[in-house]
């Protein structure tokens, strides 16, 4: 397994994102809210043409090519630009996100992000990394001192149960927390966790590729990964919590189950 040459794809992917950034951009609605454009697209591209040299073997799940299942032996994970509506809005927080995974587990993660040239890495077993440092997670204990990232899902303008959730989970947290951010960019918020920026993260209705690669680096950097009733997060579950470790619990008790 080779993290360098992963790295080296992810930063060129990145110079194809940069020049969407600062360029007119082509935008249509994969849902209502849910954008994409043509740079989403052209990046997913250039990233399946690198790692399927690089990577044989492995399934590639692109969110802007795959239909199916999301569970394979071996498969790559690939979230062209995390945080589109950012990308569109010329807001700095995105992220290319590539996770490696074998029999379940991750193995490798890169999440880059070009605009302000971060570039988060972990292997799995020797640690997590941005820009050459080694990254811990936060050692704040007391959830009323704890910064939470969250994410609304695009299922929000349905106003069903997924809008519901964020609402009540909002509601019943806020009062014991230092305060909630909504980057707009899951992979991001995962790696802030890693680097202590934040104590917690948790959201609903996430893809693998939002999540495949934050997910190793959060682990790396000594936090703690699960759904919402604290079991083994998959691919599958609906919700997903990271902490430091310290607060998940005190998080979990805060909130909903669904």
């Amino acid at each position: 397994m080779n993290i360098e040459r992963l790295k080296q794809i992810a930063l060129e992917a990145g110079k194809i994102v940069k020049e969407g950034y600062r360029s007119h951009k082509e935008v249509s609605h994969k849902g209502v809210v849910d954008l994409v454009t043509e740079f989403d697209v052209k990046t997913e591209n250039f990233l399946i043409g690198q790692l399927t040299e690089a990577f044989p073997g492995y399934t590639l799940v692109g969110e802007e090519s795959h239909w199916g299942s999301y569970h394979y032996e071996k498969a790559i994970y690939i979230d062209p630009i995390d945080g589109t509506t950012n990308f569109v809005h010329g807001i700095p927080h995105l992220a290319i996100s590539l996770g490696v995974w074998e029999e379940g587990e991750p193995v490798l993660a890169v999440v880059y992000n070009p605009i302000l040239e971060e570039l988060f890495w972990a292997v799995k077993g020797e640690g997590a990394y941005c820009n050459g440092e080694k990254l811990g997670v936060s050692t704040q204990s007391a959830l009323q001192n704890a910064l939470i990232a969250t994410g609304f899902p695009y299922a929000k303008v349905n106003a069903g149960i997924e809008y519901r959730w964020v609402i009540d989970c909002m509601t019943n947290l806020l009062p014991h927390i230092q305060d909630i951010r909504r980057l707009g960019a899951a992979a991001i918020d995962l790696c802030y966790l890693a680097q202590g920026k934040v104590e917690a993260f948790y959201e609903i209705d996430l893809k693998p590729w939002d999540v495949a690669a934050g997910i190793l680096i959060v682990q790396e950097a000594g936090g703690q990964v699960s759904n919402v009733d604290g079991a083994r997060y998959n691919f599958d579950d609906k919700s997903i919590v990271a902490s430091n470790g310290i607060v998940h619990g005190q998080l979990l008790e805060k909130l909903e189950k669904i």
